[in-house]
């Protein structure tokens, strides 16, 4: 092993996969090997702004806003067609997204989890009806004021964001078993 290699920072949810998660999802699903237990695949987080017809720089705020929440930075969504409805045309930047991996992933899912959600007001947890068929959840935020990272004197503006968590999952059940192994607040 490389001094590399032992100097390696590992995530506190990472290291609560490896040690506490697999082995019972190994144990519940009957699995003889384990890559065919569900993990975390990515996390990605998407800010809509709507308001970035009539002013370019709120798409470059919330940007930065969601570069600070993420620890990455973001990618700006640009309109694939022109709607004369909405006033929008082709390739004007209407959002920001981001895809965490790896470390980053776990960090942000820690921060989600133990620090953002029960700071949303009225939290009494999130609904596992929010499963897509195929063990990905998916979820919204009404504020992005809940994670500490963003100071509230300095927002333009109170935007929500959407949040999707891919995991390698079979059914949502397996998929329900790992996120509930990750502490997330579903509702009994």
């Amino acid at each position: 092993m490389t001094a590399r290699a032992k100097d390696k920072y590992t995530p506190r949810l990472q290291t609560q996969y490896n040690e506490v998660i697999l082995p019972e999802l190994m144990k519940k699903y009957g699995y003889t090997n384990r890559m065919q237990a569900a993990r975390l695949e990515k996390i990605v987080i998407n800010m809509g702004v709507g308001e970035a017809v009539a002013d370019s720089k709120k798409t470059k705020n919330a940007a930065e806003q969601l570069a600070l929440i993420a620890g990455q930075k973001p990618v700006i969504t640009k309109a694939r067609k022109a709607i004369s409805t909405f006033k929008l045309r082709t390739g004007l930047g209407i959002g920001c997204k981001v895809t965490l991996r790896r470390e980053k992933m776990y960090e942000f899912l820690d921060r989600l989890v133990n620090v953002a959600m029960p700071r949303v007001r009225d939290f009494r947890g999130i609904t596992t009806k929010s499963f897509d068929g195929r063990g990905n959840y998916a979820m919204g935020l009404k504020e992005q004021i809940v994670f500490p990272e963003i100071d509230f004197d300095k927002i333009d503006e109170i935007r929500g964001m959407d949040i999707v968590i891919c995991t390698t999952a079979e059914t949502d059940e397996e998929a329900l078993t790992l996120l509930r192994g990750f502490n997330m607040p579903f509702q009994s």
